[in-house]
Order: structure tokens, then sequence, then C-alpha cells
């Protein structure tokens, strides 16, 4: 079996989406469903703080980024790295986005 650069872009997608939500789930689990003790804890130290904001500021520049690339690409559900970062985070959308642009391609 070979392994081409779009099933290891989906690998990455679900190794994305299981390890944070290992963490989150944990959280919810302990606190239940506490929005703003989550996002607070984003914050918690400064180790914490600065890790998020950059994390942030990597999803912000990554929309403008697959927003531009998509229509260069036609790559038509590029949309969905908006809802997958939400949810999991760019551990889930960037290789999505990546897998998406990567079908797109002719052979």
């Amino acid at each position: 079996m070979t392994l081409t650069i779009r099933s290891f872009y989906l690998a990455a997608a679900i190794l994305g989406t299981l390890v944070p939500w290992f963490f989150f789930g944990s959280f919810f689990a302990l606190n239940g469903a506490a929005p703003a003790l989550f996002v607070q804890s984003l914050f918690a130290n400064g180790p914490a703080a600065g890790f998020s904001a950059d994390v942030l500021i990597s999803i912000a520049v990554f929309w403008v980024w697959s927003w531009r690339d998509a229509q260069q690409h036609r790559v038509a559900r590029w949309w969905l790295v908006l809802p997958t970062s939400f949810c999991v985070g760019l551990s889930l959308s960037l290789p999505l986005y990546l897998y998406l642009r990567e079908g797109e391609r002719p052979l």
C-alpha cells in the first residue's frame, strides 16, 4: 500500500482532532459545559496565554491565506476550515484544507 500525500493529510486531520479532544474532553468532563471557564483557562498564566495567542493569530492568518488560496485553486469546500477551527483548532483545519486542496488537483 502506497502512502499518498492526501492520505497523510487525512491521517494528520484525524490525529489533529483526537489529540486536542482528549484534553478538551477531560476539561469538559471535570468542569461541564463552561465556556467562560474554558476561555479563562486558555489564558490562565503567561505560558498558556502566549501559546493561546500564538495559535489564535495563526488561525486568523490561515483563514485569510486559505480563502485566497481556495479562490486561486478553486477549492470548493475551503470554508470547512472555519467551523473546524472553532470546534477543534488549527491541528484539524490545516491538514483538512490541504487534503481538500490536494483532491482538487488533476492527476
